[in-house]
């Protein structure tokens, strides 16, 4: 049998984890970090391709926060190179990587305890990336689920190798820090599957190296846009954490919604009308239906104003910290010097052990 062939056998037996058994390991998982948090390390991150905003929030963002205050060791990935998987050049990188920052530390996330970097300022998770492409194949690739949909809704003409092979650079940012909690929507577990088994493969060819991360599955519901489409950077149809009150209140009034004045949570016959009571509701702490059933016969526009007095409460205090932490750009990029020399500390340590036990390859 060929190699190929072995590898493609061998991901034919070998399952992907489901939704239902992620869910019960992220139980699990979600027990043993409360009880033993400094044996986690988690890695997580973003593209800088544009404004952060609200659904990041609610989805990842606030959980970054919520592990680091747990004692868990957050590593957050600015993915710079990243940013061309789908698109020509790297639009306005500087702008939109300092925003991001801005909006990391304003949300909470401390660079005393949690490392932001970026993937450019650290070359060895590209030299990770050479020999774990050695162990997927071209089929395996071809299949992933989530390179389908990236694929079909690329903005280029053509698709980069860049973007066929994301699963595999995205593996070594997991692994260069030995990553072993990865916190995820259900929409990417076939990429950490990825992961888990780049590190599989490579500790039974070469001898045990690296971690065969976790999924953590985010429990965050879908918000949607504000034209009732999945809220996205791209589509235009976000409310950016950087937004002020009247941007916010602006975008809300714009919402998409129906023509039943009456107010209730119903998220697969009303979307538009249920993802801004869910928007109120992550804001105020409070379940869907309560806020629904206060505003009532009030209509959109009651609604709307509800969703805008909840939000603008809620990013009231992270605006201030956005905005004192915007007075000292010096110190803001001084964190990512930091988190910079950290990354590459531990990449340069990951990439001395991978040579030692390839023999000397890389």
């Amino acid at each position: 049998m060929t190699t190929a062939s072995a590898i493609e056998s061998a991901t034919a037996t070998t399952p992907t984890d489901t939704a239902a058994s992620a869910r019960r390991r992220s139980a699990e998982l979600e027990q043993q970090i409360r009880e033993h948090p400094g044996r986690f390390r988690v890695m997580t991150g973003d593209r800088p391709t544009g404004p952060l905003h609200l659904g990041h929030y609610f989805g990842t963002l606030h959980n970054r926060v919520r592990l680091q205050d747990l004692g868990v060791d957050v590593f957050v990935i600015i993915a710079d190179y990243q940013v061309l998987t789908d698109r020509d050049v790297a639009d306005r990188l500087t702008e939109h990587m300092e925003a991001m920052l801005l909006d990391y530390l304003a949300i909470g996330i401390d660079p005393t305890r949690s490392t932001i970097f970026n993937h450019s300022a650290v070359p060895a998770l590209n030299q990770l990336m050479l020999p774990f492409l050695s162990l997927v194949s071209v089929a395996e690739l071809n299949r992933n689920p989530t390179v389908k949909d990236e694929i079909a809704h690329s903005r280029q003409s053509a698709v980069s190798g860049l973007m066929f092979t994301y699963p595999v650079h995205q593996a070594a940012d997991i692994l260069f820090c030995k990553g072993n909690l990865v916190p995820v929507g259900q929409d990417q577990l076939p990429h950490l599957e990825v992961t888990r088994t780049v590190a599989r493969r490579f500790n039974e060819r070469y001898g045990k190296v690296f971690p065969e991360p976790d999924a953590l599955l985010s429990a965050a519901p879908l918000l949607l846009g504000t034209d009732g489409t999945k809220m996205s950077k791209s589509r235009g149809n976000s409310i950016a954490l950087g937004a002020t009150a009247d941007e916010t209140a602006r975008l809300i009034r714009g919402a998409k919604t129906d023509a039943d004045r009456h107010i209730s949570y119903e998220p697969e016959t009303r979307p538009g009308v249920s993802s801004l009571v869910l928007l109120a509701a992550l804001c105020l702490d409070r379940d869907p239906h309560t806020v629904a059933e206060e505003i009532g016969d009030g209509g959109a526009a009651a609604l709307k104003r509800t969703v805008t007095d909840a939000v603008n409460s809620r990013m009231e205090p992270i605006r201030a910290r956005r905005a004192e932490y915007a007075r000292d750009m010096a110190y803001v990029r001084s964190v990512l010097r930091a988190g910079n020399e950290r990354a590459n500390e531990i990449a340069e340590a990951t990439l001395d052990e991978v040579r030692s036990v390839m023999g000397g390859v890389l």
